[in-house]
């Protein structure tokens, strides 16, 4: 079995609340085993015999769709890919220190370098960006809420939807993933 982590997209803000024990019986009732679930913003981590993430996503939100009411979309990743975005952080210091301001985006797929650079171009604050391989890491120095830099700046740039969770977010699932 593999251990997998899966991010919910806008889940638990501007109105569309799921209980996470909800999400934990949606994910128990669609097979996958050891469901657990970390802070109220759609995070979950699971185990799955399934060796493919994309169909992992598929299954999950036509479950939400089915038991849950829910049209969004999940991230998932499994416990070696997760890691691997923990270990390729590109803001070292700013992980150590300033880590509620660091930002992970899980992307549905792998940026172009063409459009990371647009998105770097379009920056208007003091943010910085490096991409990964279906992710983007995000460092706010003057925090998110009045940046300009918003999820939905990032996605348009990118072309590629995604969900951003912070750093200590991150280590956390991580640590849940061991």
């Amino acid at each position: 079995m593999t251990t997998y982590v899966a991010l919910l997209r806008a889940v638990n803000v501007g109105g569309r609340a799921v209980p996470m024990a909800d999400l934990r019986a949606m994910l128990a009732g669609a097979g996958f085993d050891d469901v657990r679930t970390l802070l109220q913003s759609g995070n979950a981590v699971f185990r799955s015999t399934a060796r493919s993430a994309t169909r992992i996503e598929e299954t999950l939100a036509a479950e939400a769709a089915h038991a849950l009411g829910l049209q969004t979309e999940f991230f998932v990743r499994s416990a070696a890919e997760w890691q691997a975005v923990v270990d390729a952080k590109p803001f070292l210091a700013e992980a150590k220190n300033d880590p509620a301001r660091l930002v992970v985006v899980a992307l549905k797929a792998e940026p172009a370098e063409t459009t990371v650079a647009a998105l770097r171009a379009a920056i208007v604050g003091r943010e910085t960006v490096a991409a990964g391989a279906k992710h983007a890491y995000v460092y706010y120095p003057d925090g998110q809420g009045e940046s300009k830099l918003t999820l939905k700046v990032i996605e348009r740039r990118l072309g590629v939807s995604g969900t951003a969770r912070n750093w200590n977010t991150v280590l956390k699932l991580a640590a849940l993933l061991t």
